[in-house]
């Protein structure tokens, strides 16, 4: 079935619940990019079902936003699904020192829960505008920590089977910033192992978190780290000492205060973050003889794969 056809068939076979053309700029932290075809917002199990049985039908791609803070959709738009979940699938339980979260709860939102509920081990969480979700499928971390040191569990729908059901994080090959969570899974819901904590020392620690990324990353529309750090190196540091800090490409700049950033202007272009990304690339190449490797999900670019399916 070819794109366009399969677009019309999800329009069909969903009507009434998906929309079309709708920009997917403000969904994301950028706040920049095209348009998706179709945008099925999941509330329930039910759309879990029916989003499912609709790609096994079609193979359309599909795109799931999560909270957008790790991505750049191209100018020209996303020719696919796109899929936001919504409120019910953000709740965050305490069982114990086990907490059970919904793929759309926001990370600082879980680090706060827990260290209220006398837990410790996912305060790292509190200085990353991310969701459970994408944590997941990025291995996300910060701080000396990761999503793998506490996950143990996470429920999976696959879209190509409509297979659904929980999968240990054993099996998920968690690495730096990966891990084998496809284009084909959607994460649902996750299960954590924490340790008691201290209240008072776990709000300290958050405190410090947030200060410490207050002080050294900029605010503003950008999506956190544009590159994965290279082994024993940083690449915030490659970009800076190839001359990249505060370079300009259109409407988008390389942040002054963070060379790792990239800052988009309001109104502005992806396709704009995309170039900038493209010369820090080559500066770094020609400076130092690294490549760096994007960690931010472009998607409907030239030559980028298949959209993964978290964000």
């Amino acid at each position: 079935m070819t794109t366009g056809a399969a677009i019309e068939a999800v329009a069909e076979r969903l009507a009434g619940r998906v929309e079309r053309d709708v920009p997917l700029g403000p969904l994301t932290t950028y706040r920049v990019g095209g348009p998706a075809a179709l945008v099925l917002r999941l509330e329930d199990e039910e759309d879990l079902r029916a989003v499912a049985d609709v790609v096994v039908a079609t193979d359309i791609d599909v795109l799931a936003v999560g909270n957008g803070s790790n991505l750049l959709v191209a100018d020209a738009g996303f020719a696919g699904l796109a899929v936001v979940l919504g409120a019910s699938f953000a709740r965050v339980q305490v069982e114990g020192t086990d907490v059970l979260a919904g793929a759309s709860a926001p990370l600082p939102v879980v680090a706060r829960r827990t260290v209220a509920a006398g837990l410790t081990g996912f305060e790292w969480a509190v200085g990353v505008p991310g969701t459970i979700g994408g944590a997941v499928r990025m291995n996300a971390g910060g701080h000396g920590s990761d999503m793998a040191a506490t996950l143990r569990r996470v429920r999976v729908l696959d879209l190509r089977s409509g297979e659904d059901g929980w999968v240990p994080a054993a099996v998920l090959h968690l690495g730096y910033r990966t891990s084998s969570i496809g284009s084909h899974h959607l994460v649902v819901e996750a299960r954590l192992a924490l340790a008691g904590g201290d209240v008072e020392r776990g709000m300290t620690e958050l405190n410090a978190i947030v200060a410490w990324r207050r002080a050294n990353q900029p605010g503003g529309p950008n999506a956190g780290s544009v590159f994965t750090n290279p082994p024993g190196d940083s690449a915030g540091r490659l970009i800076e000492a190839a001359g990249g800090k505060g370079l300009r490409h259109g409407t988008a700049a390389v942040s002054d205060k963070h060379a790792n950033f990239i800052q988009a202007d309001e109104g502005g272009r992806a396709d704009d973050v995309h170039a900038l990304m493209q010369e820090l690339q080559a500066l770094v190449r020609s400076h130092a003889g690294v490549e760096l490797h994007a960690e931010t999900r472009l998607i409907g670019f030239a030559g980028s794969p298949r959209p993964e399916v978290e964000g």
